[in-house]
């Protein structure tokens, strides 16, 4: 675009987005620290859901000094349900972090932003362009949708050159008033009517000037690489209760769900029968040899390349002491107390399982 165009492009854009923006509650404040956690909820999340998460958040920890304060397990536990949970404890390590070299004032550049923990290219432009009115560049699935077919760029949409091409379109668009509007009007844009399938064209600030509406092939950019199948993944978890308290294992930090509690379990290994593994993984990993279990079903959960089958069983009450190894953590709890804990969601279905079954005998 020549700076004329872009001129034109980012005033049809601000009237656009000041007529039709949604009201949602980050919309109404201009407080850095609670922006900050709607983008940091918002990534991989839809809107309906992160609503009463952001609420509950901010109730909790009303800003940065709260959050770095608190324990991690209760910032998870707040988390629970949104998944991507290193984004929960890149929050909390980024609160201390502001705490310790901000005197816990959110800073307002975007290369200061970027050295906290957890916080990329993208976060840092958000919170700099819309609480700090920084002309700062963001890209994210929407704005590289809109920004393709407004400019009708081939090229597989994550790969180096395109993503090049896309950011110093975004810096350049951001330059000029209103930045933060800007671009929230462009991720707007792109949730609201510039989507994946059946884009809203006739709707759109851009349809006259837009080289993807005019070529007829909006619903063939961005061009995307061929998604892998989910890998399907088989595993057991047991439900031991011990005089009124059930057993909760804690995951390591790293990894997939790392520091959530879950029942204890794992995967099952090539031609292993569930309860097979359910004994094995209780024998290892606690020290604990269980005298039998029941079937309560099987609940699935998808994650981004895995698709878990998990067999939930309720286990005979087992002697001895816990010997825990591979897990960080145990803790006997009270079934009251389950509720509080941050389980990730294929415990939650498991415990759900359970508790349905508990209802029924």
């Amino acid at each position: 675009m020549t700076p004329r165009q872009r001129t034109a492009r980012r005033r049809e854009l601000l009237t656009w987005y000041r007529a039709n923006r949604r009201d949602l509650p980050w919309r109404r404040t201009r407080d850095p620290y609670a922006i900050w956690i709607s983008e940091a909820m918002l990534q991989q999340t839809r809107v309906e859901t992160v609503i009463p998460y952001w609420h509950r958040f901010l109730e909790h920890f009303p800003d940065v000094a709260s959050l770095a304060a608190a324990d991690t397990d209760d910032v998870i536990g707040l988390w629970a349900g949104l998944g991507y949970y290193s984004r929960a404890r890149n929050l909390h390590r980024a609160a201390q972090a502001v705490v310790e070299r901000h005197d816990g004032m959110l800073p307002g550049d975007a290369e200061l932003l970027r050295e906290l923990p957890g916080v990329g290219r993208y976060t840092a432009g958000a919170v700099a362009s819309i609480a700090f009115d920084r002309p700062e560049p963001i890209v994210d699935g929407n704005v590289a949708r809109v920004l393709t077919r407004l400019l009708g760029i081939d090229g597989e949409v994550s790969s180096k050159p395109v993503q090049t091409r896309l950011w110093e379109e975004a810096e350049a668009i951001a330059r000029g008033e209103d930045p933060g509007a800007l671009n929230q009007g462009l991720m707007e844009l792109g949730a609201m009517v510039c989507t994946p399938r059946a884009p809203r064209c006739l709707a759109c600030p851009w349809t006259r000037s837009c080289v993807a509406r005019k070529e007829g092939r909006q619903e063939q950019l961005p061009v995307k690489a061929r998604k892998k199948a989910p890998k399907r993944v088989e595993a057991v978890a047991g439900f031991l209760e011990r005089r009124g308290e059930v057993l909760a294992v804690q995951r390591p930090k790293k990894g997939l769900l790392g520091g959530m509690w879950e029942l204890p379990g794992g995967e099952l290994t090539a031609g292993e029968a569930a309860e097979e593994a359910l004994v094995r993984w209780f024998r290892e990993g606690l020290g604990l040899a269980i005298p039998g279990a029941e079937s309560l079903g099987s609940v699935e959960h998808v994650f981004t390349h895995r698709r878990l089958r998990l067999h939930v069983f309720r286990c005979k009450p087992a002697a001895g002491r816990v010997r825990r190894a591979g897990w960080d953590a145990h803790r006997w709890v009270r079934r009251s107390g389950l509720a509080a804990m941050a389980f990730g969601g294929p415990a939650r279905k498991a415990l759900a399982l359970a508790s349905e079954h508990g209802n029924r005998s």
